[in-house]
């Protein structure tokens, strides 16, 4: 019972935080709206419709939004273990009746709801960009959400542990995000890039994140020009779902034990 009430404790802590702060809710909801409208539909008359029937490039971006502010919002969520780390408050829930791991798990799933509840902002936006999403569509695509979440945020929360400067943190995770994100499938398809490319996009956990979403949201088929193959195999969704559960299940391990480690 101290177990979960720990996990409890600190995401709500999270949650709360986050809730507060109107300021970063705000500005989940800006900074793909700049993407979709401003990047998408610049881009959109000079790549063309290449992406198949009916789907232009503000459409097939649009799941990877999605998934890149989820993918954003869980990992950099580990910044406010290097704060607490920082002020004081982390020595403080070391010390106390609460196990180290009930710690770890409720700071990935603080960060796993609140990057999930960005990534459910975005999701209303889809009308804006004529893309027609149904409730069991949307019901299929929050336990995706959060599943890349959860992956991402153990990932930033075993980065957090082993970054001990406030200053480090941030440098560190602009050096991961951004390639994770360009290399994942977000504004381009995977398939039909350079072999250094190719290998870096199929070596990024986050690739296998993004395209179940797109599969869902545009109703991708095995044939689609924007498919992942994986050793001359065609990913289906659950391939993908897979690869990103099972290093979901490795980060979230090496993150209770790096934390569990923590002087």
């Amino acid at each position: 019972m101290n177990h979960l009430r720990g996990i409890y404790t600190i995401w709500y802590r999270d949650i709360l935080r986050f809730w507060q702060d109107k300021v970063r809710i705000i500005g989940s909801i800006v900074f793909p709206l700049l993407f979709l409208f401003v990047f998408g539909s610049g881009l959109s008359n000079k790549i063309g419709s290449s992406f198949g029937p009916g789907i232009d490039f503000t459409q097939f971006i649009f799941p990877g939004i999605i998934g890149m502010m989820v993918l954003m919002g869980s990992l950099m969520a580990g910044i406010s273990l290097v704060w607490d780390r920082e002020f004081g408050f982390l020595k403080e829930v070391l010390v106390a009746p609460v196990s180290r791991t009930s710690v770890a798990i409720g700071k990935t799933l603080g960060s796993a709801t609140t990057a999930l509840f960005q990534g459910v902002l975005i999701l209303l936006l889809a009308p804006l960009i004529d893309i027609s999403l149904s409730l069991g569509t949307i019901l299929a695509l929050i336990p995706l959400l959060f599943l890349l979440a959860i992956s991402m945020g153990s990932f930033g929360v075993l980065l957090a542990t082993r970054i001990k400067s406030m200053q480090a943190f941030p440098v560190v995770m602009q050096m991961l995000v951004y390639p994770m994100v360009f290399l994942s499938g977000v504004f381009f398809p995977v398939e039909g890039l350079p072999t250094w490319m190719n290998v870096l996009v199929k070596l990024n956990p986050a690739t296998y994140g993004i395209a179940p979403i797109r599969q869902i949201v545009l109703a991708d088929g095995p044939n689609s020009p924007f498919s992942i193959s994986v050793l001359e195999h065609t990913m289906s969704l659950w391939d993908n779902i897979a690869v990103i559960t099972a290093f979901g299940i490795v980060m979230t391990l090496l993150a209770v034990w790096s934390f569990d480690h923590q002087e």
